[in-house]
């Protein structure tokens, strides 16, 4: 049965196309819930109107659903609250 750290660390192979970073470095995931082999996902983007958007949740569909035991993944895309890289990732921007 997969846990919260095996979900978060599939979710770790998933890389923004523009910032070469992966979505948990980026802090792009809001929540993770596992119950039953079914797994909640409660995610933002870096912006709204990212291009690359529709792409990135199928990715953490794939790598989530290839996990063992998983039988679902819903994913809930929010913008409350929006996106702010914290101190951490400013820094890692050199901002």
């Amino acid at each position: 049965m997969a846990t919260i750290e095996d979900v978060r660390n599939a979710l770790k192979l998933v890389e923004d196309p523009e910032l070469h970073m992966d979505i948990i470095i980026l802090e792009l995931i809001y929540e993770i819930r596992v119950d039953d082999g079914n797994v909640h996902i409660k995610m933002t983007l870096t912006t709204p109107a990212c291009p690359y958007g529709p792409q990135l949740l199928e990715e953490v569909k794939q790598k989530v659903k290839a996990l063992e035991g998983v039988k679902d993944v819903e994913l809930e895309l929010t913008f409350v609250p929006p996106w702010q890289p914290s101190e951490d990732l400013r820094a890692m921007f050199g901002v």
